[in-house]
């Protein structure tokens, strides 16, 4: 059983509701306002250039201005993306408040939170699994194994948290699994016809060739430790504690996976995907689709407005739908300072609230851990990373309590089991640093 979620479905919907919200609003305007500023000290800036004059004020000033706007637009995107999630989770988990949640799955997740607080009950969270009385995609937990899954409300609470702070879960499509993996298979076409007479005879023609690709896996965890103190306080969410010592840790890992992971025991990361590193693979471990298609910047260490403009147009019209760039901070700020032909910025603020900063028309978000501007780095990507690139949270978390190991502390081994890869390679461009030399 599988469920798939894309988070920018509703990022238009994020752009109506964010009017309603008044941090959005004034992010919105600070950003305008930041970015006038900066391009009236750009302009004072060139002139003192052009003059052969270089004013420390000046510069100092319009640093402090280019910082602003860098904190100032990502809190704005983290803001648009808190709205996001939380409308994405109540659309997928029918609201936060529990009211969807079946008869049974309330009664295991009473009986799992007294397991949690004190140890005790622990025959009681075995003989609820085991007797189906929860959602069939629960597994039989084993305390002696790696603990017993918890409830569904614990999870969800958890992904949530994830979503907030890992940059690949807000723009990729993320899908629900059960089981240990995923496969996935590819229709490469290959079939073909032919022109006959009416009485002619008919050969058989060619069919469409298929091929698997096997997703990469890894299981992350963490082993956040409490107190008799916290677990013995009734008024403490516990499910909002265990999410606020593990989402960090975890989306910190995700987050680096997803980008540049290897793909053992752990996510492969959608830089992976390049021509080099695919062909250097067995065949059969190869992406069905091929590798992805990358774009020079026109400059051996640099980035370049044409090399921009070729990267967005070197995207098929069939696949720019939803289509934006995605780069680190640090890129963010060499962007944010470059002109076209015209002497107009490539960098736009906002147009309206709710929605991003645009480059030559296109989106463009912040992606922590994208590589920084150097010599043959991928410092951008271009495309709807939605369609190119899918997370899979595998249902339920363990949860193993030990109250021995670290006394008077009991430890939670909490983990999961994520994966992730390229789904398709079409949809995306790669933009490397380099003049083809």
């Amino acid at each position: 059983m599988t469920q798939h979620v894309s988070q920018r479905k509703t990022r238009g919907i994020v752009a109506v509701r964010a009017d309603g919200s008044s941090d959005v609003t004034k992010l919105f305007a600070d950003l305008n306002k930041d970015w006038e500023a900066f391009k009236t000290t750009m302009s004072q800036k060139d002139a003192e250039i052009a003059a052969r004059f270089d004013d420390v004020v000046t510069t100092d000033k319009l640093k402090r201005i280019e910082e602003g706007i860098g904190e100032t637009n990502a809190r704005y995107e983290a803001e648009i993306d808190k709205l996001n999630a939380k409308f994405a989770a109540m659309s997928v988990n029918g609201g936060s408040d529990g009211s969807q949640l079946s008869e049974a799955d309330r009664a295991y997740k009473a009986t799992f939170e007294e397991w949690f607080r004190t140890g005790d009950g622990e025959s009681n969270v075995k003989a609820a699994i085991r007797a189906g009385e929860i959602t069939a995609a629960y597994e039989v937990g084993d305390d002696s194994k790696g603990g017993y899954t918890a409830p569904i409300e614990w999870d969800r609470t958890i992904t949530d948290e994830r979503v907030e702070i890992s940059p690949m879960r807000r723009f990729a499509s993320v899908q629900s699994v059960t089981g240990q993996g995923f496969t996935k298979l590819y229709n490469l076409h290959g079939t073909t016809s032919a022109w006959v007479g009416e009485t002619a005879n008919r050969p058989q023609t060619d069919g469409s060739v298929l091929a698997t690709y096997a997703f990469s896996f890894g299981e992350i965890y963490a082993m956040p430790a409490a107190t008799e103190r916290i677990l013995e306080d009734s008024e403490i969410d516990m499910a909002a504690w265990l999410a606020s010592e593990v989402n960090i840790e975890f989306a910190y890992q995700e987050g680096a996976a997803f980008i540049n992971g290897d793909g053992v025991n752990k996510p492969k990361g959608i830089l992976r995907y390049d021509a080099t590193t695919e062909t250097a693979l067995p065949a059969a471990q190869r992406h069905p689709l091929g590798p992805i298609s990358e774009v020079l910047t026109g400059d051996a260490n640099g980035l370049t407005a044409d090399g921009l403009i070729d990267l967005i147009y070197d995207l098929p019209e069939d696949r720019s739908q939803g289509a934006a760039l995605y780069a680190n901070r640090k890129t963010h700020a060499i962007i944010r300072k470059m002109k076209d032909g015209q002497d107009n910025y490539l960098w736009q603020p906002p147009f309206q609230s709710g929605q991003p900063a645009q480059v030559l028309g296109q989106p463009i978000h912040e992606l922590a851990g994208m590589p920084d501007v150097a010599a043959g780095t991928i410092p951008v990507l271009f495309g709807n990373m939605a369609q190119a690139y899918r997370i899979f949270d595998r249902v339920g978390m363990s949860v193993l309590r030990d109250p021995y190991t670290n006394k008077p502390y009991v430890l939670f081994y909490t983990r999961k089991r994520v994966g992730g890869g390229m789904w398709n390679p079409e949809w995306i461009r790669y933009y490397r640093v380099g003049d083809g030399t």
